[in-house]
């Protein structure tokens, strides 16, 4: 009789906060037809050299990490994973602005606006 070994399940590149997952599933109920969930991706721009955007996505790409969330699909580009291991994504409101904001260990600086980060 051989032993297998069972692996735990692979933690997700980013934790997403209950106010997140809110914002996604907020997003979802308004998303155009097509959009099959929301994805997180660092394009390059900005002063530091890349930015988080997040944007509705109407397909699956085959390296994305998709994560599922109690208001829909959240997918991460498989091209940004390995700048965003361990980071936190949250969604912050107050009076004068709303928007996500990413808690990031590989960030090793960020422009002085905000806009971008370097790793």
């Amino acid at each position: 009789m051989t032993e297998t070994k069972t692996r735990p399940a692979p933690k997700a590149a980013v934790v997403l906060t209950k106010r997140a997952e809110e914002r996604i599933a907020e997003l979802m109920s308004k998303a155009p037809e097509d959009a099959i969930g929301v994805k997180l991706s660092t394009p390059r721009r900005g002063c530091s050299g890349l930015a988080y955007s997040v944007d509705y996505v109407s397909e699956e790409a085959k390296f994305d990490e998709k994560i599922e969330t109690p208001g829909g699909v959240f997918y991460i580009d498989g091209a940004s994973v390995l700048y965003l291991i361990g980071s936190t994504m949250d969604w912050v409101e107050d009076d004068f602005s709303a928007g996500f904001v990413f808690e990031n260990p590989n960030a090793k600086g960020a422009c002085g606006c905000g806009e971008s980060f370097m790793v």
